[in-house]
């Protein structure tokens, strides 16, 4: 029987990050998955339902804390897969947060939901990542993967169709503005600079056997950012189990060829997103 693989995915209880666990764990690929959570409270309810929903598996599933806002979280985090296993051979970045609605109703300043946003999307990204290399290198093959968003392509927004037309509308003249709708703009500027971070580990790592991808899963219904499932499937939005077997597949080397690159989910008309 083949050896399991160690695959640690954070943001794994909930939305699209459970979803990817979900199809990881229903693979005939065996994995022993870490489900990167917060609160291990939220993580060991998550596991109860994915068995209850993926009856037989040849892998297996534990929570392991992870709050990407501390660096002594991850730090902790690494020393407890260095200590166990050894070794890492898949790192998927998935946690992520948006904070603009807050700024819409004033619990958050500007200054506070950007920095909120950047050290949730960007910074705790690249101190995981950092901090796991030494682990990834010691894989046969390691494959490190950047969860982005449709939202954060430059050549896009000029684009005014489908759900880009809300996205990319603009408002009427005047100050100040109203009625624009889904502000995303802290959410989407993070995931631009994630996507260059991502580059940057393909730079870094071009002469090592680490696989780099980012991952642009779709509009997905997982209430990111606080808007709802049910209001984003009315808005078009995708089952997020579309998004979680994506995700297995780029694991599982169906996207090899577009390696170092941003690759987008099947319902797209293209595999690799024009940035």
């Amino acid at each position: 029987m083949a050896a399991k693989q160690i695959l640690l995915i954070t943001g794994g209880n909930t939305g699209l990050g459970y979803e990817a666990i979900k199809a990881l764990y229903a693979s005939a690929t065996p994995y022993e998955i870490l489900m990167g959570s917060r609160k291990i409270s939220n993580g060991e309810q998550a596991i109860e339902k994915l068995k209850q929903e993926v009856k037989e598996s040849s892998s297996n599933v534990s929570v392991v804390q992870a709050d990407v806002t501390s660096d002594e979280s991850l730090e902790k985090l690494v020393g407890g897969i260095e200590s166990k296993y050894g070794k890492l051979d898949v790192l998927i970045n998935n946690a992520g947060a948006g904070y603009d609605t807050q700024i819409q109703s004033g619990a958050l300043s500007i200054r506070e939901a950007y920095n909120a946003s950047w050290d949730t999307n960007v910074t705790g990204t690249q101190v995981l990542t950092t901090l796991s290399m030494p682990l990834l290198i010691k894989s046969k093959n390691p494959r490190l993967l950047f969860v982005t968003s449709g939202t954060s392509s430059l050549i896009q927004t000029d684009l005014s169709e489908g759900m880009f037309a809300r996205l990319n509308a603009a408002p009427d003249a005047g100050w100040p503005k109203q009625g624009q709708l889904n502000p995303v703009t802290s959410y989407r500027s993070t995931k631009t600079g994630l996507n260059m971070l991502m580059r940057e580990w393909a730079r870094i790592l071009r002469n090592d056997p680490v696989k780099v991808f980012a991952i642009s899963p779709g509009f997905l219904a997982t209430g990111l950012g606080g808007v709802g499932a049910e209001q984003l499937k009315k808005m078009g939005a995708q089952d997020p189990a579309i998004g979680g077997k994506f995700i297995r597949d780029v694991v599982e080397g169906k996207r090899d060829e577009h390696e170092g690159k941003i690759v987008r989910s099947d319902f797209f008309d293209s595999p690799v997103q024009p940035y």
